[in-house]
């Protein structure tokens, strides 16, 4: 779809990251469950009611909603460490902060691989390269909407029965040979924050079709207690094993307490209805802004075949400092919010918390995602962006003189 090029203006866009991800309808059905009479507010009936929507809308046998995508990070780690052990993870440079902390808050060891441009998900020849007898798995982060995974990788690491996590905490919907992402990995990670595809103000899901795992999970969640099993084999074996304890109080890992609540579930359970027709939505905006950038300035050839983007992804062709500071300025003036180094903030190996684990980095090995960190950004996507907007800034950006 592509619209006529409008002329000039120095317009004020207004155009935020996210506007009315919490709707009306959702604040409504949070009054409607605050009306009954002494309702629960902590971890119940809704929430069990949006893991079993969840997971039938993903196509997965199991899912465990916790209170942020960041959460679900960590939990997924710790029970890969819990059941597979300690050991490697292979990770991205471009992702959350949360994914890289998460393995180290576990106790794994990251090893780091650069991003493919196309897909801004990890460069798979890399991944395949640094896998060995000590990799545990390998937690691909799918970004800002895009489809991180080939049939390469799923062949290489079936056939080395290394487990595949899949952050897609930016990417809800999204598919890869027609197939939904968050269904293709051992375990798999969504985000709920309010920027997001959808939400529940804050709040993240961690979904498997492996019975034991989900068990895991859900003790993980609640302190580590048996109890939050559903398995009453497991907790028999429990009980029987440690027949001086509480059968109440027996604590089977030393976790956290990462519940949420029934206000969040509602908000979820409400936003979940709309989530196709949204996306559907963010689809279009993202060709017509991919389509009308001018292609010489600026990167527009992204594999969006299956994407399902929340953001716009604006990243240089070239190298150009001065185009870069002229693209902020341009963005400034138009009202139009962004963020600088696209997911995350750009290349995690610069941060600071990295460099206190692992040292200066060899940069030089990584030089797709230093290109994105210095000249790539992202604009807000979301369903009530209108169209004229969308190609105003595409206008400006394509005024602006390549150096």
């Amino acid at each position: 779809m592509t619209f006529n090029t409008p002329t000039a203006t120095n317009k004020n866009l207004n155009w935020p990251l996210m506007k009315n991800n919490i709707t009306r309808a959702d604040l409504d059905a949070v009054i409607e469950f605050l009306k009954q009479d002494d309702p629960i507010l902590t971890q119940s009936k809704q929430v069990r009611a949006l893991e079993q929507e969840w997971s039938e809308w993903l196509g997965v046998k199991y899912s465990v909603f916790v209170n942020s995508g960041s959460s679900a990070n960590l939990l997924t780690m710790c029970a890969i460490r819990e059941i597979y052990g300690l050991g490697e993870i292979i990770v991205p440079t471009l992702t959350w902060v949360s994914d890289i902390a998460s393995v180290i808050q576990s106790g794994h060891k990251p090893v780091f691989v650069d991003i493919n441009p196309r897909t801004l998900g990890m460069d798979i020849d890399q991944v395949i390269e640094k896998l060995t007898p000590e990799t545990k798995a390998v937690f691909i982060t799918h970004i800002l909407g895009y489809n991180g995974l080939d049939q390469r990788l799923l062949d290489e690491l079936e056939a080395r029965n290394v487990p595949l996590i899949e952050d897609v905490c930016e990417s809800h919907g999204a598919t890869f040979q027609g197939k939904k992402l968050g269904t293709f990995g051992l375990m798999s990670n969504f985000s709920y924050y309010y920027a997001h595809h959808m939400s529940t103000i804050e709040g993240g899901t961690i979904c498997t079709n492996d019975a034991n795992l989900y068990e895991t999970l859900r003790m993980l969640r609640s302190h580590g207690m048996v109890r939050e099993s559903t398995s009453q084999e497991l907790k028999k074996s429990y009980y029987e094993k440690h027949p001086d304890l509480n059968p109440d109080f027996i604590f089977a890992f030393p976790s956290y307490n990462v519940r949420s609540t029934e206000i969040n579930a509602v908000i979820g359970r409400s936003q979940l209805k709309r989530l196709d027709a949204n996306n559907k939505i963010r689809t279009e905006n993202l060709h017509l802004f991919l389509d009308n950038l001018d292609s010489n300035k600026y990167q527009t050839d992204f594999e969006t075949e299956g994407s399902c983007n929340y953001a716009f992804t604006l990243i240089l062709k070239e190298a150009d400092p001065v185009l870069c500071e002229q693209v902020m300025q341009a963005m400034g003036e138009a009202k139009v919010e962004f963020r600088r180094g696209t997911s995350g903030g750009g290349n995690q190996l610069r941060q600071p918390y990295l460099k206190k684990l692992i040292g200066e980095p060899d940069l030089s090995q990584y030089p797709n995602i230093d290109h994105v960190h210095f000249y790539g950004f992202y604009i807000g996507n979301y369903p009530d962006l209108e169209k004229e907007k969308i190609l105003e800034l595409c206008y400006i950006l394509n005024q602006l003189p390549k150096n």
